[in-house]
């Protein structure tokens, strides 16, 4: 039975390599998109969508990502419709990244897939793995907030800004801080 590929492994949530030829190509293609992506004036928000749909695994309607915008492969991220995306976000899409419909991110937000092994030894030889993010539908992230591999912000929920999410956020729920924690329920 032939070995699984780095990108197989990596989409299983399994250890792999970001170096294998296969990814570092996909990554230049996903660059290439980007740099032709963020210098495309705001006034063209069909050339926008085009491309956007060119790249990413689904974009729905009323969606809009502002520049400057960076992501790994694109191929990973889920958009649905009337998603609005702030400048300067980062999404490491090695795994997933499935964002429901009427969602705001504010700017500069980041959503990591990627993480690392905690053992120097394996961290070393280069190996890393991927867990995937899920955001509900109306969902607002605020300005500066993290969120890390493998997390789940349920619909109609608030993620303070500068909030690192760290665990679940259950539905219709407020959080805050470093590491967020539930302020309160929004029903």
């Amino acid at each position: 039975m032939p070995e699984q590929s780095e990108k197989l492994k990596m989409l299983a949530g399994e250890l792999y390599r970001s170096s294998a030829a296969e990814l570092t190509m996909e990554r230049r293609r996903g660059q290439v998109m980007l740099a032709r992506y963020n210098a495309i004036p705001d006034g063209e928000p069909a050339l926008l969508v085009s491309l956007l749909r060119e790249f990413m695994g689904s974009v729905g309607e009323g969606t809009v990502i502002m520049p400057d915008f960076t992501c790994d492969y694109g191929y990973n991220i889920r958009l649905g419709r009337n998603v609005f995306i702030n400048y300067h976000c980062i999404f490491l899409d090695c795994a997933p990244i499935e964002i429901g419909n009427d969602v705001q991110i504010g700017p500069s937000v980041q959503l990591y897939t990627a993480q690392h092994p905690l053992d120097a030894e394996v961290r070393r030889s280069g190996l890393e793995s991927a867990l995937p993010i899920r955001i509900g539908n109306d969902v607002w992230i605020g300005g500066g907030s993290v969120v890390l591999p493998g997390v789940t912000i349920g619909a109609r929920s608030v993620v303070g800004a500068g909030s690192v999410v760290v665990h679940n956020v259950p539905p219709d729920s407020l959080v805050v801080g470093n590491p967020a924690r539930m302020v309160r329920t929004l029903v």
